[in-house]
């Protein structure tokens, strides 16, 4: 808890984010409560094949309720390196393990209400394993590899809406 966290109540506990409900004292001193969404750090994928080409995913969204394409993510689990989860997440997602990890940056997508921290991973030297991975109950995803500048096309189009597929492009 911050020095600035006056007190703290968990409001909701979910099966991937906690809201707390915190009053604090800010920076320039007035009292106010804020509502926090607390995610555990995830690590988004951006797999290339060749230094022509990305794999993303289609899924449906239902926040959104529609189906997209995207960057792979995941979730960075319990004393698991942020490498450990991109390496784990490549091989559930699109069904390839990556020879090559390269750190492109971390980023919050939303730190004025949620604390989730966002690892970018370039994965390369993939290779597909002898054995497949369980995918996660909730997914239902669809792989395809795309030429770059098609990749880029789907963000300006609205195919691909999510901010961490149009930023991740922007880090190649």
């Amino acid at each position: 808890m911050s020095e600035r966290t006056l007190s703290s109540d968990t409001v909701f506990t979910g099966r991937v984010f906690a809201v707390e409900s915190d009053r604090v004292r800010l920076p320039h001193g007035p009292e106010t409560t804020m509502d926090v969404i607390r995610h555990p750090t995830s690590v988004v994928l951006l797999p290339m094949p060749d230094p022509d080409h990305i794999i993303l995913v289609r899924q449906y969204r239902y926040a959104i309720d529609r189906w997209i394409w995207e960057l792979p993510a995941g979730g960075v689990d319990p004393g698991e390196t942020h490498e450990e989860a991109a390496s784990r997440e490549c091989h559930e997602e699109i069904g390839h393990v990556p020879g090559r990890l390269i750190r492109l940056g971390a980023f919050y997508p939303t730190p004025g209400y949620c604390d989730e921290l966002m690892v970018f991973f370039r994965l390369t030297e993939l290779t597909v394993p002898d054995h497949a991975a369980e995918p996660d109950e909730d997914e239902d995803i669809e792989t395809r590899l795309f030429p770059l500048p098609d990749a880029r096309q789907l963000v300006r189009s609205g195919e691909a809406p999510d901010m961490k597929t149009a930023l991740g492009l922007t880090l190649l």
